[in-house]
């Protein structure tokens, strides 16, 4: 009797979200009747003009670097790319195996995320900037907004505490789609809910990750 009466409480929830999904097409079906040749043209031009300017944008990007995971060679360069670009996602770096998987990362990442500017500049080679930005430890993300620095991914190697790794599961062996969650946490490249790359965190599929093998460079402290 207790299960009869829950399939009927089941049912009729369904019946009224039916009713209500049903409702709200014949709504949209009622406007689209209500639209005449003018309105359906002025809905057209608007539409060609939204795609004009998203075209003019990305190509805008394309030329400023966009699309692409590029090496700073200076301090100087880097100033200039972070005034031209409103986003930027700059990777502090030395040669060891950290910032190589935070290389194949960001590689792939730059590419899903053209209204961002990804780049690398090698923080030996930098020391005012690493000093002015407080940079102590490799690879340090810095995300930057409007020329100035808004957030960090970075993870204190030494003191195994978590500031921005630990934030990707604590390991090296996160998975690009994990960091691009985090870079989107800190608003600093575009992101609806669901990865870029066509994988869900809960969807049961398999997450990319870098880690290639325990045979490479063990080399991952500043």
């Amino acid at each position: 009797m207790e299960n009869s009466k829950i399939q009927e409480v089941i049912e009729k929830k369904v019946l009224t979200v039916a009713k209500a999904v049903e409702e709200a097409i014949d709504d949209e079906i009622a406007a689209l009747d209500r639209l005449d040749v003018d309105d359906i043209e002025a809905l057209r031009e608007r539409r060609l003009l939204q795609m004009k300017k998203m075209a003019e944008k990305k190509q805008r990007w394309i030329s400023l670097g966009h699309g692409d995971y590029t090496d700073i060679p200076s301090e100087k360069d880097f100033f200039t790319a972070v005034k031209a670009s409103e986003r930027v996602v700059c990777h502090f770096y030395r040669e060891n195996w950290p910032c190589k998987v935070m290389d194949k990362h960001l590689s792939i990442l730059s590419k899903q995320h053209l209204e961002t500017r990804f780049v690398k500049i090698q923080a030996e080679k930098s020391p005012f900037l690493a000093e002015r930005l407080k940079i102590v430890v490799l690879p340090t993300l810095a995300l930057i907004k409007n020329a100035k620095v808004d957030d960090y991914v970075v993870r204190d190697w030494f003191y195994n505490q978590l500031v921005g790794f630990d934030q990707l599961g604590g390991t090296d062996g996160f998975s690009t789609e994990e960091l691009e969650e985090r870079l989107a946490k800190s608003k600093v490249i575009s992101f609806e809910g669901e990865s870029s790359l066509g994988s869900s965190k809960h969807g049961g599929q398999t997450r990319r990750s870098v880690r290639q093998s325990s045979t490479a460079d063990s080399d991952d402290s500043d």
